[in-house]
């Protein structure tokens, strides 16, 4: 499985620690997850649930497709598709 870089560019662009993010969907989104769990999730051993991954995505003002899923080119169409 493929590290999600993106997840982990956008958290410390934001200069938020994992028990940073860990404390904000606690406290704002009511969602209790460990610091390993969410270290697992951005190293891509470990997939959110959905209500997670919005959550999260919420949190970084970001699209959920553009943080869990790699866009692949179509080669057919030279476009990029989810």
């Amino acid at each position: 499985m493929e590290r999600r870089e993106k997840l982990t560019s956008i958290r410390k662009s934001m200069e938020l620690t994992q028990k940073d993010v860990v404390n904000i969907l606690l406290n704002e989104h009511n969602i209790s997850i460990t610091e390993s769990y969410y270290g697992m999730i951005e190293q891509g051993v470990r997939t959110p649930t959905l209500k997670i991954a919005l959550a999260i995505a919420a949190l970084f003002n970001s699209n959920p497709n553009d943080i869990f899923f790699n866009q692949k080119p179509n080669k057919i169409l030279g476009k990029t598709s989810a």
